[in-house]
């Protein structure tokens, strides 16, 4: 026995669960946002090397920003089942954590349309981030990604929701 798509949370599924690129015809263009963040951990003498911007290939923030910039413009590219939007508005910013020997990366993506933009966002992400492992990867092959995960989302029917703490 199938179950019907209304029977599943999973929308990516028709009736007889094959994969499928959700109708979004029917639903109002409203406003959208959606912020995600990450963070890449590494060793405190890569971070230095980061923040004094004397990493061998350059300025590592401003390269992954615009990488995370061009990953969010380029998702549905990536992921299969996502439909491509005309964002209206990325934005990315880098905290450089020394405390924690970390690069935290938040995005935040923004359309005027009937689906959200919480893929977007989460790929600005996590690109920002494998380009930070990129630039850096001759100093610190250990470095780890972690906690990328959705912070907020409006827009739509479902409105607004934010992670727990």
């Amino acid at each position: 026995m199938t179950k019907s798509s209304s029977d599943s949370p999973l929308t990516h599924f028709d009736p007889q669960g094959r994969a499928h690129m959700v109708d979004v015809s029917a639903k109002a263009e409203t406003h959208r946002v959606a912020r995600a963040r990450g963070t890449i951990r590494m060793q405190a003498a890569t971070l230095a090397l980061i923040a004094s911007g004397g990493a061998a290939k350059g300025d590592v923030i401003g390269v992954a920003r615009i990488a995370a910039i061009q990953a969010a413009k380029r998702t549905a590219e990536l992921i299969p089942l996502c439909h491509p939007l005309p964002l209206t508005r990325v934005a990315v910013e880098f905290e450089i954590d020394r405390g924690a020997n970390a690069v935290h990366c938040t995005a935040q993506a923004e359309t005027l349309g009937r689906t959200g933009v919480e893929m977007e966002a989460l790929t600005a992400v996590q690109v920002g981030l494998l380009t930070v492992y990129d630039m850096c990867k001759a100093a610190d092959r250990g470095m780890v990604m972690g906690d990328i995960r959705l912070l907020e989302k409006s827009g739509g029917k479902s409105g607004e929701w934010k992670a727990q703490p």
